[in-house]
């Protein structure tokens, strides 16, 4: 039985690695493919893209691996079914269950791993990953001045170049309009000819004009609309050196701990102190409300008429409340006033309670958040085991190998599990279902399929193979032809 243990896992463990990487790939592809335009003309160097799409390809682990594992179940037993290897197994009296036992074992190991992975692993690379990606986002992109249009990326300048030479970087027509006073287009700077380089340490952008001159709009010091003199002063030069300094081109990095708070950059312990906390808070605010609304917006002790003595005493307020003999009690004055007062009061209270409503809805809603994250670190896990069994027995159903049919089922699994978790975790988020009936839904859902599969696949099920199915429509159909023979023959008797 060990040659069998032996030979199973190493079946399917080069498989599996083959299609983490596959999966881990296109993952990471995609978030590329989805931050595109964030990250080009940044001038980010090399090092900064490994480490961003290093980070990111760590988030992607918890996802990758469980598919990875259908794929690669898929892949193996469907080899082992199409070169007839399971059937000799078996023949010999071997059960496909106890084929599939030294790889249960194995994916319990890596369900930990991954348990373990998400837990403390991955709230330190998405940390990692969204501080830098954030950084990245308040970087500007590097100066590519175009011809014929002004550019406005350098701060308090705008230029723009009529022509420019791609090969000697010489720029001719220039207009520099100066902001930095903040009086509007008071100075501009024109030049037939121009160069633009940064300096060593790219602080500053240092613009070599020839042939041009500057027109400045200087300030009046006379406060008369009517005795306005304009006062102006233009320079003529044929060599000027503008030294522009240059703020937020430069890759900042934020310090680690900036999204500390955020649930998914918590683990357990950390998760399970934050949601203890929250609720707490919520508890304490749901009956400071509760204490404010019934003193402030129901029982009013001043400016309120009181109800008159009806001979009962020692009795509460509640007790002698009676609003129609109260309104009856009362003049026709005293009682338009009494209900206007009571209609603004209604009002007031509405709004008191449309204001608070709204405020407790945020306040479950970031509960629930960080109780999502709590249930995914395990449901992500679990789901390693919940597709090996339906990946195992599907492939020895379906005894086909390789990588198109196995991808094909794999992805269409997968799909349901990802439509399936995220349909829940919305549900859970606007708190209409728990947080554990919304987040283990997919795998409640998935398990029983994959226990019934590999009930089938035990007893040689074919409820995959079409030829069953063409003979089960021939069966319906031959016997839908039967009765409606039977009934026309009974038919024309009757007549």
């Amino acid at each position: 039985m060990k040659k069998l243990d032996l030979f199973v896992l190493r079946s399917f463990l080069g498989p599996l690695i083959l299609t983490f990487f596959i999966v881990l790939i296109i993952l990471i592809l995609q978030f590329l493919w989805m931050y595109v335009d964030e990250l080009v003309g940044k001038g980010l160097d090399v090092k900064t893209l490994a480490e961003l799409i290093y980070n990111f390809g760590l988030t992607f682990v918890p996802m990758a691996l469980p598919l990875a594992i259908l794929l690669a179940s898929l892949m193996t037993f469907g080899n082992m079914g199409e070169f007839s290897e399971l059937t000799a197994l078996k023949a010999s009296g071997i059960p496909l269950q106890r084929i599939m036992k030294p790889l249960i074992f194995v994916l319990a190991f890596l369900s930990i791993i991954s348990f373990f992975f998400s837990n403390n692993v991955l709230p330190y690379a998405t940390e990692n990953a969204k501080t830098l990606l954030l950084d990245i986002r308040k970087k500007k992109p590097d100066i590519n001045i175009q011809e014929g249009s002004f550019y406005n990326g350098v701060p308090d300048y705008s230029i723009k170049v009529t022509r420019k030479d791609p090969e000697t970087n010489k720029m001719e027509d220039l207009i520099i309009y100066d902001h930095s006073q903040k009086r509007g287009n008071v100075s501009v700077t024109t030049a037939d000819s121009g160069f633009m380089t940064l300096t060593k340490d790219e602080s500053g952008l240092i613009m070599t004009l020839y042939n041009g001159s500057t027109f400045v709009e200087l300030e009046e010091k006379s406060s008369g609309q009517n005795n306005r003199t304009f006062p102006s002063r233009k320079d003529n030069f044929k060599v000027q050196t503008v030294i522009i300094p240059l703020t937020g081109f430069d890759l900042e990095r934020t310090e680690n701990g900036f999204l500390k708070t955020r649930a998914e950059t918590q683990n357990i312990s950390q998760l399970t102190y934050y949601i203890d906390s929250l609720n707490k808070e919520y508890t304490e605010k749901i009956e400071n409300q509760l204490t404010e609304f019934n003193l402030s917006k129901i029982f009013f002790e001043k400016n309120t008429l009181r109800p008159p003595d009806y001979g009962v005493s020692n009795t509460s307020r509640l007790d002698v409340f009676n609003p129609s003999a109260l309104i009856d009690s009362i003049d026709l004055f005293e009682r338009r006033v009494v209900l206007a007062k009571a209609i603004e009061n209604l009002k007031e209270a509405s709004g008191y309670l449309t204001l608070k409503t709204e405020s407790l809805y945020w306040d479950i809603k970031n509960i629930k958040r960080y109780e999502v994250e709590w249930n995914k670190k395990l449901t992500m896990s679990f789901a390693c085991l919940v597709f090996f069994f339906i990946g195992a027995p599907l492939g020895a159903i379906i005894r086909k190998g390789g990588l198109g049919t196995p991808a094909v089922i794999s992805i269409f699994f997968f799909v349901i599990y990802y439509v399936i978790s995220i349909s829940a975790q919305k549900l859970v988020e606007e708190n209409m279902v728990s947080t554990f009936a919304g987040m283990w839904a997919a795998s409640y859902i998935l398990l029983p399929i994959g226990i019934f599969l590999t009930y089938k696949a035990t007893t040689d099920s074919v409820i995959l193979n079409i030829d069953t199915y063409v003979v089960f429509l021939k069966r319906i159909k031959a016997y839908l032809y039967r009765n409606f023979m039977n009934a026309r023959n009974e038919e024309s008797v009757t007549d």
